[in-house]
């Protein structure tokens, strides 16, 4: 006689699975973040598929953007400004017509305007946003005024003045122009918004005009052509596993110096240690050492001596 199922006999439903333990993990995951996605959803993601204690994003990715989105687990998270502080590349479209609150689709229309820019009359405009040059940042941003977020005051109603900054805009170039928008290709430089660069043709043309798509292609030295997917990541633990990268490929833009076991030793103390060799840098304001193939630590070269910076337990 088959005995009846109790509550103690019963299998666990979905929410009563016990959830994977959490474990240490260092490295990097590339990902291609899919449109409507915030980058804190997409954090969770990369932790939950790998049972990670702890990571953290290189960068924010607006909800309404796709593209690279790369997220530092455990050891990895020191390596953090290295990325940031890198070049970053994009590929957006600028719909003429209307100025929004947001600067992109998000946001309502506060200005409209009949006029639709020719190609030449873009192109010709170019240079004056290239370079080094002022910007003031999209209300709806990130930075701080007074401890708040500018993007958490005007959602509030108050009115938010940002103060235009310097960035670094190393190329911006038409892909495609059909009239009623326009796809342009950026490389630029840490703090540059493309929300921004967007209103300010806009505005230049007097056509006005917002984004409407966005697609980060490139943050220092990761590319989206090596990027995995949401979906691979949830595939199956060897997937996830195998999209994880070492924490020093992050630092492939600055100089690797091998030093001997004694000199790693130091570092991970914490002390500096005197390079030798032929070879070895006399300055050097940012390199990172490792030792048998294993990541030690990051620094700079002063004098001939290396000096650790962030020290790592690999």
């Amino acid at each position: 006689m088959t005995r009846p199922m109790t509550e103690a006999t019963a299998p666990a439903g979905p929410e009563q699975q016990p959830r994977p333990k959490k474990r240490d993990v260092h490295g990097w995951v590339v990902l291609d973040k899919p449109v409507g996605m915030t980058s804190t959803h997409a954090v969770s993601v990369v932790k939950r598929a790998l049972s990670a204690k702890k990571a953290g994003h290189a960068g924010t990715l607006d909800p309404l953007a796709s593209g690279l989105l790369p997220i530092a687990l455990g050891e990895a998270t020191k390596t953090v400004p290295f990325v940031m502080d890198g070049r970053k590349a994009y590929q957006f479209t600028v719909a003429w017509g209307s100025q929004t609150s947001t600067d992109d689709t998000e946001g309502s229309v506060i200005a409209t305007s009949e006029l639709r820019p020719e190609e030449a009359a873009i192109a010709a405009l170019l240079p004056r946003f290239t370079g080094t040059i002022l910007q003031t940042p999209p209300k709806f941003s990130a930075i701080k005024i007074a401890g708040e977020r500018a993007y958490d005051l005007a959602r509030d109603g108050e009115e938010v003045v940002l103060q235009p900054r310097p960035v670094e805009i190393d190329a911006l170039r038409v892909v495609s122009h059909d009239g009623a928008t326009t796809t342009f290709e950026a490389e630029c430089g840490k703090g540059t918004y493309v929300r921004a660069i967007a209103r300010d043709l806009g505005i230049a043309l007097g056509c006005l005009g917002h984004v409407a798509h966005l697609r980060r292609t490139r943050v220092g030295p990761f590319t989206v052509a090596e990027a995995t997917t949401v979906e691979n990541l949830r595939a199956s633990p060897e997937a996830a596993e195998a999209a994880l990268r070492p924490v020093a490929a992050a630092l492939g833009l600055i100089p690797e110096i091998i030093v001997h076991r004694d000199a790693a030793l130091r570092l991970k103390r914490g002390q500096s240690t005197l390079l030798r060799g032929r070879d070895a840098p006399i300055e050097a304001e940012a390199v990172y050492a490792t030792s048998g193939g294993v990541l030690i630590a990051t620094g700079s070269v002063t004098n001939g001596e290396l000096v650790p910076h962030r020290v790592f337990n690999l």
